[in-house]
């Protein structure tokens, strides 16, 4: 009964995190809320499936302080790091690990570890380069359990956001994992794993920039077909796909420029779906980046090229919208003869009213 009126407390403590955010990191409730909490993880052995609700539990709570959570961080994070090794251990030898494996150890302290990279941000860094965490984060990407790739590749893109310097040393062969991920024919049925993956080879684009260009092209190829057939895919996935793609094109255009007739048409219909967002933001840059690089490229699919632009409620950036009236611009000047005037008529008219604001 205990035993469940804890988890019950854990949850509640949880949500309540959540719900609050930042106003929670106060010193009041903090010597409220944390000793308790502590004195609970002190007493958990890491092969005590009750010590699940508590990492959850952290999880929010280091979501909602912040850079507030530092100063639990350390102990929090090492021993993530050490029921993961274990884990990993226990999996293929549990008498010299001294536990039973399971994979609900690994999948918690993955994402208590996101919650860490999510509310201390760049601070992390210390704690990862002293650790192994690259390591076994990489085996996690590999794991056969499809929940255990789930939570890596979502720690994945967290770190590529605060601290991608310590992916470095094996930054291709987190490439390589991620783009299997997207490349496989249970695609439907692994479909949380492939959109994590997808999310975090983005992330690491824009971090990484030139150097992701060994495998550029070979995430390209595994983005295109979940564009050309989106049917039965999570929406999510369709448009973190759009998304990689386009980070990819805006970090390397020279290379994806030249296939960009193959997935132009299918690409603009999964942006026009995508609410305005930095991470929009981010695959139009890459859009303007492929039109400067192959304008006859996108000349087969300029009307979807048109409505994807129009889908736009508004471009906060000066600088990205100057670029988009660039292209817009350059195509009505290189299409002679009324072919510019025909495309414009066969848009609808609240699309054309919404590229007036481009000056066309």
């Amino acid at each position: 009964m205990q035993r469940r009126n804890l988890r019950i407390v854990y949850d509640a403590i949880g949500t309540l995190a959540d719900a609050v955010g930042r106003e929670l990191n106060q010193p009041t409730y903090l010597e409220i809320l944390m000793p308790p909490l502590i004195a609970k993880w002190q007493q958990l052995s890491n092969s005590d499936k009750d010590i699940f609700p508590l990492l959850e539990c952290f999880t929010s709570i280091a979501q909602a302080l912040g850079t507030g959570f530092s100063q639990f961080a350390a102990p929090v994070y090492q021993r993530c790091i050490i029921i993961i090794q274990t884990q990993q251990l226990a999996k293929v030898d549990p008498v010299s690990a001294g536990a039973q494996y399971d994979k609900e150890f690994i999948v918690c302290c993955l994402d208590l570890l996101s919650g860490l990279a999510e509310g201390l941000g760049p601070g992390i860094e210390s704690l990862v380069s002293q650790s192994n965490l690259r390591d076994l984060l990489l085996q996690c990407c590999m794991d056969d359990a499809c929940d255990i790739r789930q939570s890596a590749f979502a720690l994945l893109g967290d770190l590529a956001r605060v601290c991608p310097v310590h992916l470095h040393p094996r930054l291709a062969e987190f490439l390589e994992t991620a783009a299997k991920q997207l490349n496989t024919p249970k695609l439907k049925e692994t479909a949380s794993v492939a959109n994590n993956a997808c999310w975090a080879v983005g992330e690491l684009a824009i971090k990484v920039r030139k150097e992701i260009s060994p495998v550029a092209l070979t995430v390209v190829s595994c983005l295109v077909p979940i564009l050309q057939h989106p049917e039965g895919l999570n929406k999510s996935l369709i448009e973190n796909s759009a998304i990689t793609l386009g980070r990819l094109a805006w970090v390397c255009p020279e290379l994806v420029s030249p296939h960009m007739e193959h997935f132009m048409q299918s690409w603009c219909i999964a942006l026009s779906m995508i609410r305005d967002d930095i991470e929009k933001e981010e695959a139009f840059r890459g859009l303007c980046a492929m039109v400067r690089a192959n304008p006859t490229g996108a000349l087969n699919s300029l009307v979807f090229m048109c409505k994807a632009i129009a889908s736009w409620h508004e471009i906060r950036s000066e600088d990205l919208h100057n670029q988009v009236c660039q292209v817009l611009h350059g195509y009505k000047q290189m299409l002679k003869n009324g072919a510019w005037e025909q495309c414009m008529s066969s848009l609808e008219p609240h699309v054309k009213d919404k590229l007036l604001k481009y000056q066309v």
